[in-house]
């Protein structure tokens, strides 16, 4: 079981990321972390699992938990061994086999005399046969350091394992192999990931925000309807505190109207009926206090409905505050665009592709480029951008404006600033005004225009570079996507998804987010490798 009580955490600069935070985890519960970029949940699984101490609060647990971290750069100069931490217990194992049985090497081995064959088992089944104990950890790619970590859960045999973004280096067969633990396991699992497969797996959805933690019992699809109803709810009181506040402004105009008629009506009866000057000026200025009166009270009224229609904008949820309206691609769809016959290439001798890849791409095409880690799929990337000539095939390319979008977001100039980075798109159509009526739509305000683009997140650049492709006059004609959804949040998934769905134009995409490819209508795959 873990506990959190009223758990406060405070950066190093002293900013506050999160307060009061309570959770209970039950022995056997699944369970998905979820929620924004920089609510602060891979701090809270460290602090989980001990790695960081909470500026207040309370965390208590049965055991210790085994922690599957999300950057490991950290572990670069450790070996494999080191690592796991299992460097010191191998050692004794092997100096007690030499024949150095001593009490300090009995004591740090603790009777685990199997722990070499749960090392070969477990590296057999994460596939990695090929990794040696003593190699160094920057020598892996990140997909098997993340299989390192997880091997590591049969090693230790813990009761509770925490995940952080498990799945993100993981490709097609590494996945899988995950998604399979998680089924079967009788692990305590606290995960957090963006890969809505993974999350479906789990029974349990804590969504963390400025709020705290709100518990949704079921797996990701529950979620994601309980959080629609709730948007449904809301969008409804929206509309009908705009109707309210319509409504109020017009009542407003005509008892206004209809004061100033009877005040007209009643100054020419006075006139006409002789009243003197002086009491002409009275009931003059009673009329305009009965009026101003009259006005101050609709004016409260409608003060009131406004305030409480900009609280209930300001709870919609980002994704309803967008609009992409993005151009439509220039070319017919049905246009061939790409013509692949026999098409390889190969580093040190070594052929790629086997067989060469033939493949034909016409315009208004959805497509998957689909291969295990190392199997060339960035290769056959720079030649469909012609970056790169294939040493041994031909490829024929139509004349095409493409875009190219990688899961770090290189469109983005680090050197410039928000403002600067969308009016490199403007073609010259656009004012200054309209780049940044566009820029406060992507979420971007007054106070981030002159923010540079170093400082932003991979979710704040995707959102940039959205709104920098809304501001070019036409639409590329091919979008291809490498990775895309790896450094996102769920919220930043949709609002790509959204985008990319708007666009009609051709979309190569190379990624092992099954979900994501289902979202954006992918409907044939390159297969490599």
């Amino acid at each position: 079981m873990l506990i959190l009580h009223d758990i406060t955490y405070i950066h190093p600069n002293r900013d506050l990321l999160f307060a009061g935070i309570d959770l209970v985890v039950n022995k056997h519960d699944k369970i998905a972390l979820i929620g924004n970029n920089g609510t602060g949940k891979s701090t809270l699984l460290k602090i989980l699992a001990g790695n960081l101490k909470p500026a207040s609060g309370v965390v208590k647990t049965d055991s210790r938990p085994y922690f599957v971290p999300q950057i490991f750069g950290q572990y670069n100069e450790l070996t494999v061994a080191e690592a796991l931490q299992i460097a010191d217990k191998l050692n004794a194992l092997q100096q007690i086999l030499d024949g150095n049985v001593t009490d300090e090497n009995m004591t740090i081995l603790n009777d685990d005399w199997a722990i070499e064959e749960r090392c070969t088992e477990a590296f057999i089944h994460w596939q990695l046969t090929d990794i040696d104990l003593a190699q160094k950890m920057g020598s892996l790619s990140g997909g098997q350091k993340t299989k390192v970590f997880l091997a590591g859960i049969a090693i230790h045999r813990p009761d509770i394992v925490l995940l952080d973004e498990p799945s993100n280096h993981l490709d097609v067969a590494g996945r899988k192999l995950l998604y399979n633990y998680i089924q079967t396991t009788n692990n305590t699992l606290l995960v957090v990931s963006h890969d809505r497969i993974l999350l479906n797996l789990l029974n349990t959805v804590c969504e963390l925000s400025k709020r705290g933690i709100t518990v949704y019992g079921g797996n990701y699809d529950f979620y994601a309807e309980q959080k629609y109803i709730e948007s449904e709810a809301l969008n409804q009181d929206v509309r009908s505190k705009e109707k309210a506040l319509r409504k109020a402004k017009e009542t407003e105009r005509e008892s206004l109207e209809r004061q100033q008629k009877l005040d007209a009506r009643g100054k020419k009866k006075q006139e006409k009926a002789g009243v003197p000057t002086i009491m002409m000026k009275t009931l003059k200025n009673s009329a305009e206090k009965s009026t101003s009166k009259m006005q101050g009270v609709h004016a409260e009224k409608t003060g009131i409905i406004a305030q409480e229609l900009s609280q209930l904008r300001t709870q919609l949820p980002d994704i309803d505050k967008m609009k992409m309206d993005f151009d439509n691609s220039a070319l017919h769809k049905g246009k061939v665009l790409i013509t692949a016959r026999e098409l390889n290439f190969g580093y040190d001798g070594q052929s790629l592709w086997n067989p060469p890849l033939s493949f034909q791409i016409v315009s208004g095409e959805r497509l998957v480029i689909r291969g295990s880690n190392g199997s060339g799929k960035t290769t056959l990337i720079k030649m469909l951008l012609g970056k790169l000539e294939p040493q041994s095939g031909t490829i024929e390319q139509a004349k095409v404006k493409a875009i190219y979008i990688d899961q770090d977001y290189s469109l983005i100039n680090n050197k410039l600033s928000v403002y600067q980075q969308a009016e490199e798109f403007n073609s010259g159509a656009l004012q200054e005004h309209d780049i940044k009526i566009r820029l406060n739509r992507f979420l971007f305000t007054r106070e981030d225009w002159d923010k540079p683009c170093s400082a932003l997140s991979g979710g704040e650049k995707m959102r940039l570079m959205l709104c920098s492709l809304t501001i070019g006059n036409q639409a590329p004609d091919v979008i291809i996507l490498d990775e895309p959804t790896n450094n996102l949040d769920i919220q930043n998934i949709e609002i790509l998804t959204a985008a990319i769905n708007d666009y009609r134009g051709t979309l190569i995409v190379v990624s092992h987010d099954e979900y994501f490819l289902k979202q954006v209508n992918v409907e044939r795959e390159i297969l490599i490798g």
